[in-house]
């Protein structure tokens, strides 16, 4: 049977959208809820009790706060001898909450200050006690918990060592990040297994300076708290499969990102040539796998964030899923990264994202799971705090269109500086109050005809550029996991990049452009743009 809720606004409160927001949730969630309205008297809220015996009782009082203390000494005088206990819940300004806390009587307590998937918690059972396990420890369980509603992760790593370890307790403590990604400075990341080739005057650069495994052992322990958020970690850049195990064993790498092609020479980040970087992380990304971690191939947006056309981050985004599909991947996660490049307009960086939505959850069956883990792209942000907070917000709101099951938030303030702890907490806040107004909300601007002929553009455009792949490499089995076809496609221009250096290994000459809110490759002696096919086919001549 259903679990029954009352609620209602009582005494003289006439203000009743939070308590009909809390009975849809609840309604969403399976329970059975009966409204009695405004300005409830405490004798007809007494009688509908009796006549509904519901298992929860939810009061709302949104008034003075001095007024609300006799109320509900009346109430739960009148219902000492109800027969059953059920649970009561209470929602209300601070003040008035503050004062209803008191009485030790409410379950739970909606003060304004808490978010939706608070309630939900709280509908599910998962509200107390609070312990890692209610809030789902892995990934797939954080995820369950929370849908519909998405998981927050965020980057965080400080040049100072400890206060790193001291922002990650003040963020868990804060309760609004469900995964708090690691960030390690360059040297710690490329040469963590090679203390010797560190170079000191770089400790701290571009994160947190990890020098040993207890270092991550202390961070880790200093998320132990509040939310109990997740953690994960960068891949390493050298030594990869050292890399990873010590993240296993130290932080339980809640997932691995792996790039394909990128921290490699293509990118400066690494020394590796391609050929290698493909090949290794195709045996990372089996290594994972056989230990049961879920894998995100953090690829096709670098070429984005290198002004490859649209066509190129599509194709890209299945050439990945498909890769780890192969690989044995069982549970593999998405990222598409909204405004990237920076050009885009937000109806056509939608459809580019619909396109690479579709072309991944192509390959969806009951071995490969996928989930959709959305972020805004760093070059949309200024570096006005207040401007990059409406652009975070803007961001947000497209990216609640797709329904994600994960949002990496992005701080405000990194066209500034890297985030600190409380930027952290601002920006999840920010992206918490949009998600607050969009998640039940079933806008569909997706269905626009504009943005639907572009997705089906881009679909189209992405298989020719596929198949061009497997044509020309027919002599493959499979084209598209070869390690020598990829790096093969690269260095012919196939794939390609305006920021990719061209020399003699890399001769592609791609140029791009934006036209009407997209970003196409075009023929830099005519100004003509160009289709896939006829791209393709000048660079095989």
């Amino acid at each position: 049977m259903k679990k029954k809720l009352l609620g209602a606004s009582v005494g003289n409160c006439v203000h009743v959208a939070g308590v009909v927001h809390f009975l849809n949730l609840a309604e969403q969630e399976g329970y059975e809820t009966l409204f009695l309205g405004p300005a409830v008297s405490v004798k007809q809220l007494v009688e509908h009790i009796r006549e509904y015996k519901p298992d929860m009782i939810g009061i709302s009082y949104r008034l003075t706060p001095a007024n609300v203390r006799p109320l509900l000494d009346e109430i739960f005088a009148e219902t000492e001898n109800l027969g059953y206990t059920p649970k009561w819940v209470f929602g209300g300004t601070k003040p008035v909450a503050d004062i209803a806390k008191e009485y030790g009587r409410f379950s739970f307590v909606s003060d304004g200050y808490d978010d939706i998937n608070d309630s939900i918690r709280f509908l599910r059972g998962d509200h107390n006690p609070e312990t890692e396990s209610s809030y789902g420890n892995t990934l797939k369980d954080r995820i369950e918990k929370s849908f519909p509603y998405p998981i927050l992760r965020h980057h965080f790593g400080l040049p100072d060592f400890g206060e790193t370890v001291q922002g990650i307790k003040k963020i868990a403590e804060s309760k609004v990040l469900d995964v708090i990604s690691l960030g390690p400075d360059q040297n710690a990341q490329q040469f963590l297994f090679q203390p010797d080739k560190m170079e000191t005057q770089f400790d701290g650069a571009g994160g947190v300076p990890i020098r040993k495994e207890e270092d991550f052992v202390r961070l880790k322990e200093a998320s132990l708290c509040g939310n109990y958020p997740l953690m994960r970690c960068y891949s390493g850049t050298e030594d990869v499969f050292s890399y990873a195990d010590t993240l296993l064993r130290t932080i339980d790498n809640a997932w691995t990102a792996i790039p394909i092609y990128w921290y490699s020479e293509l990118d400066g980040r690494g020394t590796r040539p391609i050929e290698v970087s493909i090949a290794e992380a195709q045996r990372l990304i089996k290594w994972h796998v056989q230990r049961g971690v879920p894998v995100e191939i953090n690829e096709p947006h670098h070429w984005g964030l290198r002004d490859a056309h649209d066509v190129i981050p599509v194709a890209m985004a299945y050439i990945s899923a498909y890769n780890a599909k192969k690989l044995g991947v069982k549970d593999y996660i998405a990222q598409y990264m909204f405004n990237n490049p920076n050009g885009l307009s937000f109806s056509m960086d939608l459809a580019k994202i619909l396109a690479m939505i579709g072309m991944v959850e192509s390959l969806e069956d009951e071995s490969f799971r996928t989930y959709r883990e959305t972020r805004a792209g760093l070059p949309l942000f200024s570096a006005d705090p207040y401007v990059a907070k409406g652009q975070l917000a803007a961001s947000t709101f497209m990216q609640m269109a797709v329904k994600p099951h994960i949002i990496h938030v992005v701080g405000f303030c990194e066209a500034d500086h890297a985030a600190g702890a409380d930027d952290v907490i601002e920006s999840c806040r920010i992206v918490k109050g949009v998600i607050r107004h969009t998640l039940a909300d079933s806008f569909s601007m997706e269905k626009d005809d504009k943005i639907q002929k572009r997705k089906e553009e881009l679909i189209s455009e992405a298989k020719v550029l596929l198949q061009f792949i497997r044509e020309y490499f027919s002599e493959y089995e499979e084209p598209l996991t070869s390690p020598f076809v990829l790096a093969e496609s690269v260095k012919k221009g196939f794939l390609d990049a305006v920021h990719i250096v061209k020399n003699e290994k890399f001769k592609g000459t791609l140029h791009t452009k934006f036209t009407d809110g997209k970003c196409v490759a075009y023929d830099k002696d005519t100004g003509r743009l160009l289709r896939e096919r006829e791209r393709l086919e000048r660079l095989a001549r």
